[in-house]
């Protein structure tokens, strides 16, 4: 890799993009190391190592649930759930601004859903609709989809990759349940790096694309992702695969020992000479019981204008 020549792009930071409770999800309470959450018509508590200060509601409301994660309390750690009402099954009707989708108890404490995303998800949807034009997005770390579901809501061909083919499935099965089998989505089982490499080789563009990498982990073919050590390249072949007249580029990273100032200078350094803008800041969602502000994820997103 060589260091792209030209002006930094400007940037915008700190930038705090804030999720409140809604209908469809709300961050009910936290604290002692744990959230408690509604999915729908579920209250949900799993760990949550942020949440470093004491419960504002009391502990019979914490009592009232229907799943608890137990297990180990690594972000991508092996686990269990218990049903301390009465068992349910693995997947329930959620929706997201009008589109359905399942909900879903993983054996990683995941949902199926990440609803911090929603924020780039609105933003992404506003870029579509305001070009007017034909846009490609490609979406790398896809998992159950629900970004490229909002993508092609709003008009555009979406391109949706994730190593693991269980989450492909996952994702297939929310489009179906959205009633969106007629938008143009590839779901493709792949490595995200040598799915991009693939493409810059092959001379395919894309208008926006996001990619949300994980601390570790492994493509379909045991590839081993390692954030701090891949994250450059994998940022700089994203630069590479962009149109003539690009929109976005989202990076969300979680679950890292890190500031966003770090990806915020990558992103800046990758996109020198590029104009537009470098925004960064933090992902959070608002508790309903006391107000705190929870913080999800580190985010930097490039922007044409």
């Amino acid at each position: 890799m060589t260091r792209r020549e030209g002006a930094l792009p400007a940037e915008k930071l700190p930038l705090i993009l804030e999720v409140a409770p809604n209908a469809d999800y709300a961050l009910l309470d936290s604290g002692n190391g744990q959230k408690l959450e509604q999915y729908g018509p579920y209250r949900i508590v799993r760990p949550e190592g942020q949440a470093i200060w004491q419960p504002a509601l009391p502990a019979k409301d914490w009592d009232r649930v229907d799943a608890v994660f137990t297990g180990d309390t690594d972000e991508e750690g092996m686990g269990r759930w218990r049903f301390p009402r009465q068992p349910l099954g693995e997947t329930w009707p959620m929706k997201h601004d009008g589109i359905d989708y399942l909900g879903r108890f993983t054996s990683f404490r995941h949902v199926g859903v990440f609803p911090e995303q929603a924020s780039h998800w609105d933003h992404m949807a506003g870029l579509i609709e305001r070009t007017r034009r034909p846009v490609k997005v490609l979406n790398l770390f896809g998992y159950t989809g629900l970004a490229s579901l909002v993508a092609a809501r709003a008009g555009a061909e979406v391109t949706h990759v994730d190593a693991s083919k269980k989450a492909i499935g996952w994702a297939r099965e929310n489009q179906e349940m959205a009633g969106l089998g007629n938008k143009p989505i590839r779901w493709i089982v792949e490595d995200a790096m040598k799915f991009a490499e693939r493409e810059e080789r092959r001379g395919s563009r894309y208008d926006i694309i996001l990619f949300d990498p994980p601390a570790y982990g492994r493509g379909p073919k045991g590839e081993v992702w390692q954030l701090f050590e891949n994250l450059p390249a994998l940022t700089d072949i994203c630069r590479a695969i962009l149109t003539p007249k690009p929109l976005a580029v989202v990076l969300t990273a979680y679950s890292i020992r890190s500031s966003f100032f770090a990806t915020h200078a990558l992103m800046r350094d990758t996109f020198a000479g590029m104009g537009g803008r470098v925004e960064s800041g933090e992902l959070i969602i608002r508790e309903q019981s006391a107000g705190r502000a929870l913080s999800t994820s580190l985010f930097s997103r490039w922007v044409s204008a």
